[in-house]
C-alpha cells in the first residue's frame, strides 16, 4: 500500500519519523460475549441457590421482583385480584420447579417474565373458557325454561280438551276415568268405592277410555 493511500492508517507517535500501515482492527466480538457472560444477574443467582433449597434465597426474590412482576401480569389479566392469584401460582412455580433455569440459555428476570406472560395467558384462557361455558348454561337454561313454559300451556289446553271431552261420555264410564286418572285410585278401589264388580269397572274404563281418544283426535 503506498503512502498516497488515503485509506491507509498510520500509526506512530506524532511528529516521530517511524509510521506503519496498519489494517483498521475490528472490535473483538468474543470479548463483548465474554463480558455479556459474565454480567452480573442477581436473579439468576438466586434462582440457583432456590433450586438448591435456599428459603432465604426464595424471600429475598420475591421482595425483589415481586413488584415488576405484578406489573407484567396485571397488563395481560386486566384484574388485580386475578393478577395476584397468578403472581402467587408464579411464585409457588419458582419455589417447585426453578431447577428448569439455565443460566447459559437468558438471564433470571427474563425467565421469571417468561413464566408469569405464560401464567397470565393461561389464566386468561381459562377465565374465557368458564364465561363462555356460564354463557351456554344460560341459554340452556333459558330454553328449558321456555320449553317447560309452553309444555305447561300444552297440558293444560290438553286438560281442558280432555275435559270437554269426558263429559260426552257416559257417566258410568266417565266417573271410573275420572276416578283412576285424577284420583289415582286403583280399579280394585273404584270397583269397592261404587260397588260394581271389578271386571265390569275395568271394562267401562276401557271402552270409555277409546272413546275418549277418538274424541280428543276428532278435536285436534
Amino acid at each position: 500500500m503506498s503512502s498516497d493511500d488515503p485509506t491507509a492508517f498510520r500509526y506512530g507517535p506524532p511528529g516521530s519519523d517511524r509510521q506503519e500501515n496498519r489494517p483498521p482492527v475490528a472490535a473483538d466480538s468474543g470479548i463483548a460475549s465474554a463480558e455479556a457472560a459474565t454480567a452480573p444477574d442477581p436473579s439468576g443467582d438466586l434462582l440457583l441457590r432456590i433450586a438448591a433449597g435456599d428459603r432465604s434465597a426464595f424471600d429475598e426474590l420475591f421482595t425483589t421482583q415481586s413488584r415488576i412482576l405484578m406489573a407484567v401480569i396485571l397488563r395481560i389479566v386486566k384484574s388485580r385480584s386475578l393478577a395476584e392469584e397468578v403472581l402467587q401460582e408464579c411464585f409457588t412455580e419458582v419455589w417447585t420447579r426453578c431447577s428448569g433455569f439455565d443460566p447459559a440459555r437468558g438471564t433470571g428476570r427474563a425467565w421469571l417474565v417468561t413464566l408469569c406472560r405464560r401464567r397470565a395467558i393461561d389464566c386468561v384462557r381459562s377465565v374465557q373458557s368458564q364465561q363462555d361455558r356460564d354463557f351456554a348454561d344460560g341459554l340452556r337454561t333459558s330454553a328449558e325454561a321456555a320449553e317447560g313454559v309452553e309444555q305447561t300451556v300444552i297440558d293444560r289446553a290438553e286438560s281442558d280438551r280432555t275435559v270437554s271431552a269426558l263429559k260426552i261420555l257416559p257417566e258410568e264410564q266417565s266417573t271410573p276415568i275420572v276416578m283412576a286418572f285424577y284420583q289415582g285410585l286403583t280399579h280394585a278401589q273404584i270397583s269397592e268405592d261404587l260397588k260394581v264388580p271389578l271386571g265390569t269397572i275395568k271394562s267401562r274404563i276401557r271402552d270409555g277410555m277409546k272413546k275418549l281418544r277418538d274424541e280428543l283426535e276428532a278435536s285436534r
